[in-house]
């Protein structure tokens, strides 16, 4: 048996009135992804319990299996995991965005999709300034960086399961005044990130940038921090060998902690321009060397959080001509398979932010009985008896025992 899961990251949407009053799922042209629908089964689930924070970080943890209301430390020592740091028990790691603020505004939490060279010369800078021993910020890819806690026994870390931080993308065209970290820590969280916009301010890489017209990286935003987690290998609870198709650190990070094989793909941005064609090219191989292959796209989510309807739109057709149409028919050639196709959580466009609530999703293969559904979308989902209110429970339904 061979098994295949598609994540469309943030997909999930509310009717639009640009689209006719369709939401962009039913506005786009997704003929493969509804044949999965008419070949099996269409249902929804939810993956973002209260009170967790509404993310990628949780709703792909329980997606993938896994309770986040059991296993959830944080964002950010998943991305250590992403990146092979090993965190001690009194580590703590905490994710690093370089944003642009003007005005007490979050203008681009990604400070303009900045190159990863630019943001390691600006990490590297901060670094010096702040000269604790402690502290090391860790460049990771374009805006996305984390900083290390390094804690002992002697002198634990200032954090709790009580600090507070707010993502930067769920503060997009909003005043960040009341949204700085709070709680155990945080004063040392907000002085660092108050330190970075004096290290910015004139450092060369936003000269450069100013003088090219492009967004500059006005100070890093703090956020997202925790532990590592300890999540049962995927190989001992389901018996399968998998692999994860993703340019994204999170869920990089989630397939290392379960046993999985990260497979690098070239061209894949974690962004609109990716390369959908590579990703597709590059499952259908996995999948003769893997029992399951999950290939997840950021691009709907980007979309999302630029408001940008039509190219989230576009992002779906794109992932259903490049990516699901090659999986599927690549495993009609096996003997028998499974093929799931689901978001982790919704993206709105009016909100361009993370929200909990349901996500639809098509499932086919074998001894999944097809039901009446003709279409992969959020109306045709709700009206559809299939539903996970405990959204771990799903993979439990999908994988054969």
């Amino acid at each position: 048996m061979k098994y295949a899961i598609i994540i469309p990251d943030g997909c999930a949407d509310e009717p639009q009135e640009s689209l006719g009053g369709k939401t962009p799922l039913e506005a786009a042209c997704t003929p493969a992804m509804d044949a999965v629908a008419e070949a099996g089964v269409v249902g929804r689930a939810s993956h973002v319990p209260e009170p967790l924070p509404a993310g990628s970080e949780t709703a792909n943890m329980s997606l993938l299996g896994y309770d986040p209301l059991r296993h959830f430390t944080g964002r950010a020592p998943i991305e250590a995991a992403a990146q092979g740091i090993r965190l001690a028990a009194q580590d703590w790691a905490v994710r690093c965005n370089l944003v642009t603020i003007e005005d007490q505004v979050m203008r681009d939490f990604t400070a303009g999709h900045i190159s990863t060279e630019e943001a390691a010369q600006l990490l590297q800078s901060l670094q010096e300034a702040v000269n604790l021993p402690q502290v090391e910020f860790r460049p990771g890819v374009s805006y996305r960086n984390l900083m290390l806690y390094r804690g002992s026994e002697d002198q634990p870390a200032p954090f709790s399961t009580d600090t507070r931080t707010t993502a930067p993308h769920d503060l997009t065209d909003l005043e960040v005044v009341d949204h700085y970290p709070r709680g155990p820590g945080s004063d040392l969280l907000v002085r660092l990130m108050q330190q970075s916009v004096e290290v910015f301010r004139d450092h060369p890489v936003n000269q450069q940038r100013r003088r090219a017209g492009k967004a500059v990286a006005t100070n890093v935003w703090l956020w997202g921090l925790g532990q590592t987690p300890q999540l049962e290998p995927f190989a001992s609870r389901f018996g399968l060998q998998g692999a994860m198709i993703t340019a994204v650190d999170l869920l990089r990070g989630l397939a290392r902690l379960i046993g999985w094989e990260v497979i690098e793909v070239p061209g894949a941005t974690g962004y609109l321009d990716t390369d959908y064609a590579a990703k597709g090219r590059w499952a259908v191989e996995a999948l003769e060397r893997f029992d399951i292959v999950c290939v997840h796209i950021e691009a709907p989510d980007e979309a999302s959080h630029e408001g940008n309807t039509q190219a989230k739109v576009e992002s779906l057709e794109r992932i259903d001509q490049h990516i699901v149409a090659p999986v599927l028919e690549a495993l009609r050639r096996q003997d028998s398979y499974r093929i799931l196709v689901t978001p982790d959580h919704p993206t709105p466009l009016r909100t361009k932010m993370h929200s909990r609530g349901w996500v639809p999703l098509a499932a086919a293969g074998q001894d999944i009985q097809p039901d009446a559904s003709r279409r992969y979308d959020e109306p045709t989902a709700a009206g559809a008896p299939l539903e996970f209110p405990q959204g771990w429970a799903m993979m439990d339904w999908f994988i054969v025992k």
